[in-house]
């Protein structure tokens, strides 16, 4: 918790979530409950000793890269569709303590279709997963699949193509798509022709750019149709960009708490966040890879309040950036943004602040 006069506010501020993995909500607990379950071995590494060694050697993460190395040898412990199901409603309760009315959700396919899990074992167990967020939490939710940069565009070719068959955008089971992984080595314009394809079919589109990678990473991704950019921070290097992703209001979905704990940053007081509200340009805070990041969407929100001392007006503009900035049908938008107007005159009311 932190020790902002403003915590009670934040708390109950109604979030929007468009920057999460499920597999990167993946707790050591569950790791070690499903490897159990599932008659898995887990690594010989020291680290995997206990729940203990492990959540400490996330403390130490010396890059992006090292990070993967755990984010992907963990995830080996989902194998069935209960499995995943039970994943996302772990991050979706959550989520809703914090806060959070909206989620939009990454998911990694690749990652599981080379260890053999079928595709539809993975989408079918994370839709169970939404539909019960929906229906026991009142959370409206949206899968983003994400294509990841470390694999062959092979292998998210094949993956576009089932997500195709399976007609998991008409059907709403899948919001839009995304890409992630390494960002700084891979061709940057990788998943050129997929993206072509599916801005075509209108599909909504996000990249991770901008996070190690310079401006060029952002300024290729929206070259290549993305409507959103997942991190963003480096934005501030290239203030032509920075203009123009103001000027056509494209999202920045940051996630401060991962800026630091992948050492992008020292602190989060080093993050752009003022620049960014004075050059207008739109952003959401969200907790990316929380299991491993040490913090959930209110501990950004936090840590973002401790830094910049931000006022219940500046927090009610990122509130109501992240509504619109969400790929949700305009009716549950205006629902969300009455939920903050009246959220936000309460507690004015309550102190006697003037917004």
């Amino acid at each position: 918790m932190c020790q902002s006069p403003l915590h009670e506010f934040l708390k109950g501020l109604p979030k929007c979530e468009h920057h999460v993995h499920l597999e990167g909500t993946l707790e050591p607990e569950l790791i070690f409950e499903l490897a159990a379950r599932n008659g898995i071995t887990l690594p010989t590494d020291p680290v995997y000793t206990s729940v203990e060694t492990l959540k400490k050697r996330y403390e130490h993460f010396s890059n992006l890269d090292d990070f993967l190395h755990f984010y992907f040898e963990g995830m080996a412990v989902l194998r069935k569709e209960e499995d995943f199901a039970d994943l996302a409603w772990a991050y979706f309760q959550k989520a809703h303590a914090d806060g959070v009315h909206h989620a939009e959700v990454f998911f990694d396919p690749q990652v599981h279709e080379s260890r053999g899990v079928p595709y539809d074992t993975i989408v079918t167990g994370f839709s169970k997963g939404c539909k019960r967020a929906e229906t026991e939490l009142g959370l409206s939710t949206g899968l983003i699949l994400c294509f990841v940069r470390h694999l062959p565009v092979s292998s998210a070719e094949k993956v576009y193509e089932e997500f195709l068959a399976h007609k998991d955008f008409e059907s709403g089971i899948v919001s839009g798509l995304g890409w992630s992984s390494s960002e700084v080595g891979p061709p940057k314009d990788m998943f050129r022709e997929i993206y072509a394809s599916a801005a075509q079919k209108n599909i909504p589109l996000t990249a991770h750019a901008g996070e190690e990678g310079d401006p060029t990473y952002i300024s290729t991704a929206l070259e290549l149709g993305a409507q959103r950019i997942d991190h963003g921070i480096r934005l501030v290097e290239d203030e032509e960009l920075m203009r123009r992703v103001a000027r056509e209001s494209i999202l920045l979905t940051v996630c401060p708490l991962s800026n630091v704990r992948l050492r992008c940053v020292t602190s989060v007081k080093e993050l752009p966040i003022r620049r960014f509200l004075e050059a207008g340009v739109k952003f959401s805070i969200n907790s990316d890879d929380p299991a491993y990041f040490g913090g959930y969407i209110l501990d950004n929100y936090c840590a973002v309040q401790e830094a910049f001392h931000l006022s219940v007006l500046e927090w009610r503009i990122i509130a109501e950036n992240s509504v619109q900035g969400s790929w949700v049908e305009d009716s549950r938008k205006v629902e969300m943004l009455a939920s903050i107007e009246a959220h936000v005159e309460k507690y004015t009311s309550l102190h006697n602040i003037a917004v």
